[in-house]
């Protein structure tokens, strides 16, 4: 169950609620965040729901099936907006169009890249200075001077910010510099990371799981949930299965299923999805018409000199096209 509190609940009052739950053996796990107060009850016996509900400091109850409750659409019907500030939100019944390049490489393609984003109306830039590479070899970010450089270029072009955070030790000191923490599809099940996310103020993307199934995804947002942060978004990037005439498989499938199991945004990497590049705009407008609040994609001045992932990551011609299209097939869904 989750047992929603009133804003001036008083510390007895809290206390009679949390001794009533466990006397209907409940295990109560308590959950404050941004936007609300909450008593998670953990169990399995049966009761009426007007035992509890007419305690003084309660707001509301629900019932909850589902392991992972908070993010849940079961108790929460209405969608989770996002607000990123300055008018810009990540939610359903708008379109959010995250692009710029795989890593950022210095302030020539920074300031490119910004441009680019500005004639297309687009104000989330996407990058990572933090790469986490298959190879110990390859390109592996500019860290935390890059995305200073970079923070300082976009809050004067009023453009906003998702980038990769690795481990723990990093968030304190990306935190002024980032507006969207993004979670990586390999860090998707790191729970200290996931835990230490919920603390913050910041909003957070999290991928799915290279091999994660969707409930694997929903229980690594309900971590995070459950830490204090409700600022959440979930993004299908494709898994790993046997085929190999792509990079990934893209589950298409994943989000109306999410769409219908969370009220949390869901957005759509078509790069990371099929990572080939002439067919990441076909991915990019079937995720839309599956019920996207979202893309995020990689973009670049060129990429064939890019440092990492080139062959899936469009030229800025190709992104404009897209970004047109996206917005031509976004309002034709809204229309059906």
């Amino acid at each position: 169950m989750i047992v929603q509190l009133q804003k001036d609940i008083t510390a007895e009052q809290r206390t009679e609620i949390i001794d009533k739950i466990n006397q209907l053996k409940y295990k109560t796990n308590p959950v404050k965040t941004q936007k609300g107060d909450y008593l998670i009850g953990i169990g399995k016996a049966e009761f009426d729901i007007r035992e509890i509900g007419h305690m003084e400091g309660i707001s509301d109850i629900h019932i909850v099936s589902d392991s992972y409750k908070l993010v849940s659409k079961k108790w929460k019907v209405r969608p989770t907006s996002i607000d990123l500030g300055d008018g810009v939100t990540i939610e359903s019944g708008k379109f959010a169009i995250m692009t710029g390049p795989c890593s950022i490489e210095g302030e020539d393609q920074i300031c490119q890249t910004i441009d680019h984003l500005k004639e297309n109306g687009v104000k989330i830039m996407r990058g990572g200075v933090y790469k986490p590479r298959s190879s110990p070899y390859s390109f592996r970010g500019l860290g935390i001077e890059g995305l200073k450089q970079w923070h300082d270029a976009a809050k004067e072009a009023g453009i906003k910010i998702i980038t990769e955070v690795m481990q723990v030790s990093q968030i304190e000191e990306m935190h002024d510099y980032v507006d969207i923490f993004q979670v990586g599809a390999r860090n998707t099940q790191n729970f200290n990371l996931l835990d230490e996310l919920g603390k913050v103020d910041k909003a957070v993307m999290i991928k799915r799981g290279i091999s994660g199934s969707i409930d694997e995804l929903l229980y690594s947002a309900e971590y995070v949930f459950s830490g204090g942060n409700e600022k959440l978004i979930l993004c299908e990037r494709g898994i790993r299965t046997y085929e190999t005439a792509s990079r990934n498989t893209m589950d298409l499938n994943a989000i109306p299923i999410l769409k219908e199991k969370t009220h949390l945004p869901v957005v759509a990497d078509p790069s990371h999805g099929i990572g080939i590049r002439h067919h990441v705009e076909a991915i990019a407008l079937a995720s839309i018409m599956a019920g996207a609040d979202g893309v995020i994609y990689e973009s670049h001045h060129v990429p064939e000199r890019a440092y990492s992932d080139g062959q899936q990551t469009l030229n800025f011609q190709e992104s404009k096209d897209l970004i047109r299209k996206m917005t031509e097939v976004y309002n034709l869904r809204e229309r059906l």
